[in-house]
């Protein structure tokens, strides 16, 4: 499992995991397994639970404290991963949960990475929504030439449960159109008959 995820000199990242969980929260788990194998080597482990601050990931992983806490819920919610606060001052400790991760491997191995789950995949009418990479949103702004901003986009609608209005999202590159349509200026219809003029005049 460890040698699936970690190095000693960078994260080795599972791409199918990447896509279901997202690359955020892959990322803090590599870098949980590895802080995980020091503590193991160094007899540290106090009933497989080991203690990491906030800071000291930013520092191994460029997460924020906001991403992190965002990541640590996906990870936890998938069940593999356990934290809380211990000891006076507080400190975070987290546990791996080992088993189940090898078991979502395995999993996402077996089913050739067509696994259906909360995260990542949402059925709507027998149909599966596919959440989007940060890349995939980029590659999409690129072919449609806007300036849309794919981290924004996706926090945005990974806050809203990936939901317009009260429904669940059927297309999320409808959604980009949409955003792209409002980062267009409105025009009055005053504007539009200046504009017409205008290009009227360069004719004559």
């Amino acid at each position: 499992m460890k040698h699936l995820l970690v190095s000693s000199a960078y994260f080795v990242v599972n791409k199918n995991l990447c896509r279901l969980i997202g690359i955020k929260a892959t990322i803090l788990l590599a870098d949980l397994i590895s802080k995980e194998e020091y503590f193991e080597a160094n007899h540290l482990l106090n009933g497989g639970w080991f203690f990491n601050t906030e800071s000291n990931i930013e520092a191994d992983t460029t997460l924020t404290s906001y991403q992190q806490r965002k990541a640590l819920k996906i990870l936890k919610e998938n069940k593999l991963v356990d934290a809380k606060r211990i000891g006076i001052p507080a400190k975070m400790h987290y546990k791996i949960n080992a088993e189940q991760v090898v078991k979502f491997l395995n999993n996402l191995k077996s089913t050739n990475s067509t696994t259906i789950n909360n995260n990542k995949e949402i059925r709507i009418n027998n149909k599966t929504f596919i959440k989007p990479t940060v890349e995939d949103v980029k590659n999409y702004c690129l072919e449609r030439k806007n300036n849309i901003n794919a981290e924004t986009f996706i926090d945005f609608y990974e806050s809203k449960g990936w939901k317009i209005g009260k429904n669940k999202m059927k297309d999320w590159k409808a959604a980009v159109r949409t955003w792209e349509k409002r980062q267009k200026p409105t025009m009055s219809k005053i504007d539009i008959q200046l504009n017409e003029y205008e290009k009227g005049k360069k004719l004559l």
